[in-house]
């Protein structure tokens, strides 16, 4: 993988970690994330006429990402809802590299080969193990599953993104349509399901989301970019390495439970990436 690259991926894994703990700490989870959302999408619209529209063939996938995206939110808000922080999001984004590089075989016929294979599941399983308690039971079990289907929803939307961007004829064009499309249907749901206390909550909390809404979008933008260029399972491997974040912020400023066995976990992650940069090399 490109210098580049590598480096942009990981700068987008500390955005998405610390978007993710902007709409977790305080307030309601759907509101906040709405508001993240609505500002990503407005952060794409001045794009839009110096961006081409993407070509028809990505269309289909871009449908698909919308989909897939609006069922991660809900799942994601409830999971948020329900549990940590660094009990959540480590499931969560700790399943998607393992899904998608399954996935980008069948479809993509990307062909991580034995290493590359090997450094998806090491990353992978140093991310799960992020989830456990210190005796190594999961605890939670509504969390843990919520947290389980926004995995499935996380490899769905990334396969459907890595694909559409591909196809689009202008990665940055499917970038920015797909941003403010996304943007209006969850918003709108929530502002209506919410409309009782909408104005007290957003009065409340609508800076540290917009803060969240621009992060995310940088976040994303270079992901989908990246993997324009480059294997959808690795950017998905290194992109998850955001659960190291998470972990940190969620138990050093939201002083959730961390232990001395999360920290093997991020050396795990950390092998798992070297692991990573040698199989491409290969």
């Amino acid at each position: 993988m490109d210098a580049l690259v590598l480096g942009l991926v990981l700068a987008a894994a500390f955005l998405h970690a610390s978007w993710n703990a902007l709409v977790k700490v305080g307030g309601d989870p759907f509101i906040r994330l709405a508001i993240v959302n609505t500002v990503c999408g407005l952060c794409a619209v001045p794009l839009l006429p110096f961006v081409a529209v993407p070509d028809v063939a990505a269309w289909p996938y871009l449908v698909a990402s919308v989909v897939a995206h609006h069922a991660y939110y809900i799942a994601l808000a409830y999971g948020y809802r329900f549990g940590d922080l660094s009990h959540v999001y480590p499931i969560a984004r700790g399943i998607a590299p393992a899904l998608v590089a399954g996935a980008a075989w069948a479809v993509a016929g990307e062909n991580p080969g034995p290493l590359g294979l090997v450094a998806v599941l090491v990353i992978s399983g140093g991310i799960l193990s992020l989830a456990f308690s210190s005796g190594w039971s999961i605890v939670a079990p509504k969390p843990v599953m919520l947290a389980l289907l926004t995995g499935v929803t996380i490899a769905v939307y990334t396969i459907s993104d890595g694909l559409g961007g591909r196809a689009s004829g202008e990665v940055l064009g499917y970038i920015a349509w797909l941003f403010v499309i996304d943007a209006l249907p969850f918003s709108i749901l929530v502002a209506w399901r919410r409309r009782s206390d909408l104005a007290i909550a957003l009065e409340r909390g609508w800076r540290p989301a917009a803060l969240g809404g621009v992060l995310a979008a940088l976040a994303y933008g270079l992901v989908i970019w990246a993997m324009s260029l480059t294997p959808m399972a690795h950017v998905s491997a290194l992109r998850e390495t955001s659960v190291i974040i998470a972990a940190l912020i969620g138990t050093r400023l939201m002083h959730e439970p961390f232990g001395r066995r999360r920290l093997l976990a991020a050396s795990l992650v950390a092998f798992g990436i070297v692991l990573l940069q040698v199989s491409d090399a290969a």
